[in-house]
């Protein structure tokens, strides 16, 4: 297709959006690339490269304050705040297509309706269901104002898809829903996420940063990626009590916020030595942390469903190791798993059937390799970034 004007937006700047910005410059297209620094959640490889052609523009958004994700009021004026940067941005880069994704519902509705005025295309990559999420989690702790504010964020997520050019879901478990709320089908498209599994090689056990922490001779059971409201800490927590007397397994955690702050709490009250936490680590060292994993972990409360897909599973898959999920089964994550017999995959609320599969792969090294090795298969073979980057063209094409 011919060049074209293109501002992609993702607040979480995670590893796919950036890569598929890349890949769309080196087409080229001229790509603004934007994404949230202030955000708390694990980065890509957003530092400017040498190989990245004059054409791919990187720019980090700030807020004046930290994000104050846990406030309903403070949070939904920084979601303003942010909103005005973003449509700034829209206005001086002046695009033919705006793709937005990892947006709040509060933040969008402001972009979209100052953009009426603006000539660019709004296309939604949507990545979960916000207002579903919040009716079915906090819903369920707070019943009356968990149900209004999801219900509230349905209507303004109903609205946003309503008024988008286009619509890319992540999978097709969104459509009923999406036909349930009258969505145009000529406007929705499919996409997997996926993760750049070229700048993920498998790395060995006894790597540099396994090395300087100490961990090339323990069983590593990792988790990396958020903690926040659809994801349960008190799982992992029961990992570390599990195995406090095996001197040999660790479980390494790598998160910030909530739920990891719980975690460091735990630790200290509960003395649990085996227990180790970091901060997010670069996206470049994560081939290295990954290696130093054997047994790599996702969680995902029940209410989330279908309606969210945690992308550190596709990270996962790159890293050759075998996966421990506790996740619907229904999720679209968890069918790749299971479908692929790259790991095991037990419900949420099942926390005895979840620390027995620990034990089983704990125990068995062949049915880890075996695993392992049926996972990178999948990455290699399903994250191609031509062919996606492809499907991203003709919607983009078609809706100019």
């Amino acid at each position: 297709m011919k060049p074209t004007k293109i501002l992609l937006h993702d607040r979480t700047g995670v590893p796919f959006t950036i890569q598929l910005a890349r890949e769309l410059a080196k087409r080229g297209h001229d790509v603004l690339y934007s994404y949230g620094a202030f955000f708390q959640s694990p980065k890509g490889s957003l530092a400017p490269r040498s190989t990245d052609p004059p054409n791919l523009h990187i720019v980090a958004m700030s807020l004046n304050k930290p994000f104050q994700k846990y406030s309903f009021v403070k949070r939904r004026f920084q979601e303003i705040e942010y909103a005005n940067h973003l449509v700034e941005q829209i206005r001086k880069f002046d695009p033919d297509v705006t793709i937005l994704t990892g947006s709040h519902p509060d933040a969008l509705s402001v972009v979209y309706k100052k953009c009426k005025n603006i000539d660019t295309k709004l296309i939604f990559w949507v990545q979960d269901i916000y207002g579903l999420a919040i009716k079915r989690i906090i819903g369920k702790k707070i019943p009356i104002i968990g149900h209004q504010l999801g219900n509230y964020y349905i209507r303004q997520e109903k609205r946003l898809l309503r008024q988008s050019d286009e619509i890319i879901i992540i999978t097709e478990d969104f459509i009923d829903l999406m036909e349930s709320w009258n969505i145009d089908p000529q406007k929705l498209h499919v996409i997997y996420n996926w993760t750049p599994v070229e700048e993920l090689p498998v790395q060995p056990k006894n790597n540099i940063w396994a090395q300087n922490h100490q961990l090339t001779d323990k069983l590593c059971i990792l988790y990396s990626g958020t903690l926040g409201l659809k994801h349960n800490p008190e799982l992992l927590l029961r990992l570390a009590t599990h195995f406090k007397t095996n001197d040999r397994v660790r479980v390494v955690i790598i998160s910030e916020g909530l739920g990891a702050d719980w975690l460091r709490e735990k630790k200290e009250e509960l003395a649990l030595e085996n227990l180790i936490l970091f901060d997010f680590q670069p996206f470049e060292e994560m081939p290295n942390v990954l290696g130093t994993a054997d047994i790599l972990v996702a969680i995902l409360e029940p209410e989330a469903g279908v309606y969210s897909a945690p992308s550190k599973v596709l990270t996962y898959l790159c890293a050759q190791r075998p996966l421990l999920l506790a996740i619907p089964p229904e999720n679209l994550s968890a069918r790749i798993v299971s479908n692929n017999q790259a790991g095991i995959v037990v419900p949420p609320d099942d926390m005895t059937g979840f620390v027995q599969a620990a034990d089983q792969l704990v125990a068995n090294p062949v049915l880890r390799q075996s695993y392992g090795e049926n996972a990178r298969v999948y990455a290699e073979n399903k994250f191609n970034i031509t062919t996606i980057c492809n499907q991203f063209e003709e919607i983009i094409a078609n809706v100019l």
